[in-house]
């Protein structure tokens, strides 16, 4: 079983398409292993895109991604990396086919519904930079 992080975006929050969302996750055989409300800090956020942190463009992602509380959920199942980024579709909603988690609901590049890990690294990195090990658990 492989695990993964994912953030239900502002524009999800705003959209309320969480249920919606997570209804599209177990229906396709994924278990929620953690989940928790929180409002991402610039600290946190700066370390979670610190790939970008540094683009002109890193502000408004940041001023994006605390406009709101989000979402935070840790999801497990076989090959759940590429499965759940399949789910969501193309980064760019404007590019994903409908029927797809972004294609359905996201509007642009940022204001894509969902963020996901997109390796099993990455997925052990963010799992381990926004959940505490006792906050994840064993099915």
């Amino acid at each position: 079983m492989q695990k993964t992080f994912v953030i239900f975006k502002p524009d999800c929050m705003e959209q309320r398409h969480v249920g919606t969302v997570l209804a599209r996750f177990e229906a396709a055989g994924f278990d929620v292993i953690g989940c928790k409300m929180t409002r991402l800090s610039p600290a946190l956020l700066r370390e979670h895109y610190a790939h970008v942190a540094t683009k002109p463009f890193y502000p408004e992602i940041e001023q994006f991604m605390s406009s709101r509380p989000v979402v935070i959920m840790a999801l497990q199942g076989v090959d759940i990396v590429q499965k759940v980024r399949d789910l969501l579709g193309p980064t760019d909603s404007r590019k994903a086919a409908k029927g797809t988690i972004r294609g359905d609901f996201g509007t642009e590049m940022m204001k894509n519904v969902v963020h996901a890990s997109d390796s099993d690294d990455n997925a052990k990195a963010e799992l381990a930079r926004f959940f505490r090990p006792e906050e994840l658990f064993k099915l």
